[in-house]
């Protein structure tokens, strides 16, 4: 088999493509510019060049599929790709969701709810929020570093936070296993939290002390819509008012259920961020004195 990797360099995406490697699967790594990625077979994709998608299909039959970030409308670009593909040797594909949008739901929504009448074997991953939009280059973190606060619209709102590992481990079970889910999958970390309950965490780990800072809805939607297109900035806005009315405010027995371990808790992950930048500047800070 060959697995057809979408955003290779991404978020999930870098972390299946390891997986993937690491358990001997043969992976093609779809990236904008053919980014070299170790163990795989590089390759030049654009959901808006079609002229990169032939070359991408050729001999896969899986794919992991990554909307193109920032399109409220990926369908327009992923069903006719989604076509071509189950005209070739596709059998399954795996789409990332998310756990805010549901089948027939808006932006990839469409997608999730085409997916089962263009390929034989499919699945659905429709996570919570990411934990690394803390820890990563998403905006809180950005903020967190830049003026020790999250800010957001969800007020008391928990959320199932979840792990881009534990998401990439359920993704490589559901492309790799004998029988193949055909349904979609809620993923959630073990416990909700809200983002008081978030920065406290991180101020406690980190000893920096970070707050939440409480947006309404209208200023959240304007401040995200100095960056991404009106009807974006509305809907990201909209999943935050959702969280504040309880949407995300749940925890699933899928990333344990499926991968036999369970999933990491927010503070393990922020202590493994820690570790790892003390790690990354001792090693800097060495090799600067062997020089």
């Amino acid at each position: 088999m060959t697995t057809l990797v979408i955003g290779a360099s991404g978020t999930t995406g870098s972390r299946l493509t390891t997986r993937l490697t690491a358990t001997g699967h043969n992976v093609k790594a779809a990236t904008r510019h053919a980014t070299p990625v170790p163990g795989t077979q590089p390759v030049r994709f654009d959901w808006y060049d079609p002229t990169t998608h032939d070359a991408a299909l050729d001999e896969v039959d899986r794919v992991y599929l990554v909307p193109p970030l920032g399109d409220s409308d990926p369908a327009a670009v992923m069903v006719p790709f989604l076509r071509r593909a189950s005209a070739s040797t596709l059998r399954r594909a795996v789409l990332l969701s998310s756990s805010a949008i549901a089948e027939g739901g808006p932006a990839v929504g469409a997608v999730h709810h085409a997916l089962p009448d263009l390929v034989d074997e499919w699945a659905v991953l429709r996570p919570s929020w990411f934990m690394q939009n803390f820890t990563g280059t998403h905006a809180h973190a950005e903020s967190i570093r830049q003026h020790a606060c999250v800010q957001t619209a969800a007020g008391d709102g928990r959320v199932g936070f979840i792990d881009a590992d534990d998401i990439a481990t359920v993704a490589r079970h559901a492309l790799t296993e004998e029988h193949s889910p055909n349904t979609d999958l809620v993923l959630t970390g073990p416990e909700t939290l809200s983002h008081d309950e978030v920065a406290a965490v991180i101020s406690e780990v980190t000893g920096r002390s970070v707050t939440h800072r409480r947006l309404s809805f209208e200023q959240l939607r304007d401040r995200l819509a100095t960056e991404i297109p009106q009807d974006f900035a509305t809907m990201l806005a909209g999943m935050d008012r959702a969280i504040a009315e309880g949407a995300e405010d749940r925890v699933t027995d899928t990333v344990q259920r499926i991968t036999g371990r369970p999933p990491t808790t927010f503070r393990a992950h922020v202590e493994a961020r820690v570790e790892a930048n003390m790690a990354a500047h001792a090693e800097a800070h060495t090799a600067g004195e062997t020089r």
